[in-house]
C-alpha cells in the first residue's frame, strides 16, 4: 500500500472556535515586551506567555528570560502576563533592577481580590494548579492559605469559620463553581465568600470549545504544552468529543487523526498566535489536495 492511499478524495469539513487564540493580556505582553527591547536590553522572569513560537519569536528579537532576578544580567525585567506577587517584586527592586510589569489586568484584579479577602478575615483558597506561576504569584503574599483543584483537596483541608474564594483567572467556571458549592457543604457551619475571578477571555474560549466539540468528529486543539488554558481546553473537549488532540503546532498533525472523518474542530490557547492557528489549518488542508 502506498502513501497515498491514505488520502481521501474530498476535503475536511473545518470549524473554527468562535472564541479562540491569543486574548488582550498575551497580546499587550507581547507589544510591551517587543517595545522595550528596542530600547534597552531586556529580561524576562519565567516565560512571558507559554507558547515556544511567541518565545522563540521574542529570543530572536533579543529578549532573554531568567528564572530568578539573581541570574538576570540585563537593567531591566519584566513580570510575565501571569503576575507576581509583592514578594518577587522586591527581590527585583533589592537587586537595583529596574521593572517593567506586563501583568494581565484581569489577572492583577484577582490579586487584588485575594488580598481583600485576606484582610477581611477570610482564609484564601485559591483554586487552581499547584506551582503554575500565576498561582504561586496569587499566593507568595499571603500568611497562610490552600491551594485545591479537586474535591479530595477540599476533603483535605483544616477547618476555618469564613473562607475566601478565588480562582485562577484560566479555570473552567464550572469546575470552579462546583468546588466553591463542595466546600461549603464540606463546611456548612463556615461562611463562604466567593469572588469570580476566572477571565472573561477564559470563559468565552470555553463555552465556545464546548460548542465545537459538539459540533466535531476530531478537534485540535493548539497551544503550548504548560500552558494551563490549553490544557483546560483540551479536557473541555475531551467531555463531548473522542477525540481530541493538543498539538503545539503543524508538524504535530497526523493524518490517521482525520483521515476517516467529516468535520475537524479546531481551537486554540490565549497563548496562542494566529499565524499558528492558520498553519494547522494549512497543514490539513494539505492531506487533501
Amino acid at each position: 500500500m502506498t502513501s497515498h492511499t491514505l488520502y481521501r478524495k474530498v476535503k475536511v469539513n473545518v470549524l473554527r472556535a468562535e472564541h479562540m487564540g491569543m486574548c488582550f493580556g498575551v497580546r499587550d505582553a507581547i507589544a510591551l515586551a517587543n517595545r522595550a527591547v528596542k530600547q534597552r536590553p531586556l529580561t524576562v522572569l519565567g516565560e512571558l506567555v507559554h507558547n515556544a513560537k511567541v518565545q522563540g519569536d521574542l529570543q530572536a528579537r533579543g529578549v532573554r528570560f531568567e528564572d530568578s532576578p539573581q541570574a538576570v544580567a540585563t537593567q531591566t525585567v519584566m513580570i510575565t502576563a501571569h503576575g507576581a506577587s509583592n514578594r518577587l517584586r522586591a527581590q527585583v527592586h533589592g537587586e537595583g533592577l529596574q521593572l517593567q510589569d506586563a501583568t494581565c489586568p484581569l489577572v492583577h484584579y484577582a490579586h487584588k481580590q485575594v488580598q481583600k479577602l485576606a484582610l477581611a478575615g477570610y482564609h484564601p483558597v485559591i483554586i487552581g494548579r499547584h506551582g503554575h506561576v500565576e498561582v504561586r504569584g496569587l499566593t507568595e503574599d499571603l500568611v497562610g492559605c490552600d491551594v485545591v483543584l479537586s474535591e479530595e483537596d477540599i476533603d483535605n483541608l483544616e477547618p476555618h469559620s469564613r473562607f475566601g474564594v478565588v480562582a485562577q483567572t484560566t479555570q473552567p467556571i464550572a469546575r470552579v463553581r462546583g468546588l466553591v458549592e463542595y466546600l461549603q457543604a464540606r463546611f456548612p457551619d463556615s461562611g463562604v465568600r466567593f469572588v469570580d475571578t476566572v477571565c472573561q477571555p477564559t470563559k468565552q474560549r470555553q463555552h465556545a470549545a464546548e460548542q465545537l466539540a459538539r459540533e466535531s468528529d476530531v478537534v485540535l486543539v493548539i497551544g503550548g504544552k504548560n500552558s494551563n488554558n490549553t490544557c483546560e481546553l483540551v479536557e473541555t473537549c475531551r467531555q463531548f468529543c473522542e477525540r481530541v488532540h493538543h498539538v503545539q503546532g503543524p508538524e504535530d498533525v497526523r493524518i490517521e487523526w482525520i483521515n476517516d472523518m467529516d468535520t475537524l474542530g479546531i481551537t486554540a490557547g490565549t497563548s496562542t498566535p494566529d499565524e499558528l492557528i492558520d498553519s494547522v489549518e494549512s497543514r490539513v488542508n494539505a492531506f487533501f489536495p
